[in-house]
């Protein structure tokens, strides 16, 4: 094969004609509505970033100081570049209601390699975000043990790295693999769940800033940004982690009732209220608490603890187990049906894109399930987060960039949503994730490289030559007979 063929097949886009008839034979269950889907957004935006990283940007670490109460910033950085993604995602998802988001999106509008690329990539940051979420609960399930006198052995609380003595962090393991297992009883039973567990723990937030208002001292916030300005902004990098749930809930738009109606509403709204509460949440933990005394894996139980309200943090911290969970239940669900939608579209093998009776995809639930599991276990709560961050924001940009090219490619396709100021907005959302990208360490750049080269291995060694696109692929007349069976 020449160059030229092998740069014409790696560029090949999935017609957007094929997503409504693939859809039809999914075997994916529709039962999610509006406020399902919703509070699947919210569900994944809020949770370890208001419970564990607002404490841990504002505390700072070994090789960042704390930002104090600047954290804020931080969060509103991070949320104004989520912005205009979240923009681009809502045009998208309201023309391509399919389970990949922006592995989809990307391969529509640039491509079969840059699909390829941003699916793959997505693989690793979703597993990696169920880990740190792991790792966040497993703080305030620790606090909660010692809240009530029982103190768990430092060598299964934490990781080598993190310097207490610790080995494993065994917690973190034991709620991946219960994620898991709710995760894999059916959509429809991973939606009611998220949609009581979600309304739990916005009840809980209001509860922390109502009671917490009372218990700001003022002279906490002062000196306001004690490390300057230039770790604000590289701790945007490490919070933009709390601030993208939706992409992971629009990974379920083939289980949407009227996906191309509700996911749209359901992004925009998911982000609006998330930001919301981040804004005065972060806002309380500082005022009550100095920032050189917050717990950075368990921030609120800390502040409450501090101004003598030690009751209360036991509640904060059994609650906050509960609601960071969902969390890792939405991310484990965009997890699956990335890796599912790859391997439909013949990237990968079709052996994991089979369903069960509830329409689950239990092979790759548990792999996800598992592999998020032996993270968790092993590796110390930043460096996870930052690997999730440098992913989620590489597909951002494409996201971004993918809504200008198509916008102006196929400027009449049917959308339920546009987003406004083309190209203004998508360009913003391409210049802000690319700068904050640029805020991550080396080593977490190197990791992400290795993941990315072990890919293009993946790809041209299986999925270009298996690829539904490719005329000599074995599983193309697959595609041809579905496509004579819905005509």
């Amino acid at each position: 094969m020449t160059t030229k063929d092998i740069s014409k097949s790696i560029l090949r886009r999935k017609p957007i004609d094929d997503i409504e008839e693939e859809n039809l034979h999914s075997g994916l269950f529709k039962s999610l509505g509006l406020w399902q889907l919703t509070a699947i957004g919210v569900g994944g935006i809020i949770g370890v970033g208001i419970f564990s990283l607002a404490g841990l940007v504002a505390h700072g670490s070994e090789s960042e100081p704390g930002v104090g109460p600047a954290v804020l910033f931080s969060f509103l950085i991070a949320g104004l570049a989520s912005a205009a993604a979240a923009l681009s995602y809502a045009e998208f998802a309201g023309m391509i209601p399919r389970a990949g988001s922006a592995y989809t999106y990307g391969y529509v509008a640039l491509g079969e390699i840059i699909g390829w690329f941003i699916g793959w990539d997505l693989l690793l940051e979703y597993i990696a975000i169920v880990a740190v979420v792991a790792i966040g609960i497993s703080g305030y399930f620790d606090a909660f043990l010692s809240g009530i006198g029982i103190h768990m052995p430092a060598w299964m609380t934490a990781t080598p790295d993190e310097g207490t003595g610790g080995i494993i962090n065994v917690p973190a393991i034991a709620i991946c693999l219960l994620v898991t297992w709710i995760l894999s009883r059916g959509t429809k039973t991973f939606g009611r769940f998220e949609l009581v567990a979600v309304g739990i723990k916005v009840v809980l937030i209001l509860f922390i800033i109502g009671l917490g208002i009372f218990y700001i001292n003022t002279e906490n916030y002062n000196p306001f940004m004690p490390s300057g300005f230039g770790p604000v902004v590289a701790g945007a990098a490490t919070v933009f982690f709390a601030v993208f749930g939706y992409d992971a809930m629009s990974t379920a738009a083939e289980e949407a009732k009227d996906g191309k109606k509700h996911m749209p509403k359901a992004i925009i709204m998911s982000l609006i209220i998330a930001m919301l509460l981040y804004v005065a949440a972060t806002l309380v933990l500082t005022g009550m608490q100095n920032y050189q005394d917050i717990d950075p894996k368990a921030g609120f139980a800390s502040a409450f603890t501090s101004v003598g309200l030690p009751v209360v943090a036991t509640i904060i911290s059994v609650f906050a187990v509960l609601s960071i969970m969902t969390v890792m239940l939405t991310f484990l669900l965009g997890c699956t049906r990335v890796w599912f939608s790859m391997s439909r579209d013949g990237l990968l093998p079709g052996w994991f894109a089979k369903t069960d009776s509830r329409g689950t995809p239990q092979r790759v639930t548990w792999i996800a399930g598992v592999a998020s599991a032996l993270l968790a276990g092993v590796f110390p709560i930043k460096a996870v987060a930052d690997l999730t961050n440098i992913g989620i924001l590489a597909a951002f940009v494409v996201v971004c960039f993918s809504v200008i090219v198509f916008r102006y490619k196929k400027p009449d396709a049917p959308r339920t949503f546009r987003l406004p100021l083309m190209p203004l907005v998508p360009a913003f959302g391409v210049l802000a994730s690319g700068f904050l990208m640029l805020q991550l360490h080396w080593e977490t750049w190197l990791r992400f490289g290795v993941w990315l080269v072990i890919g293009l291995v993946i790809y041209f060694g299986y999925g270009r030559k298996h690829s539904l696109m490719n005329p000599d692929s074995p599983r193309h007349e697959e595609a041809v007979e579905m496509h004579r069976h819905v005509g």
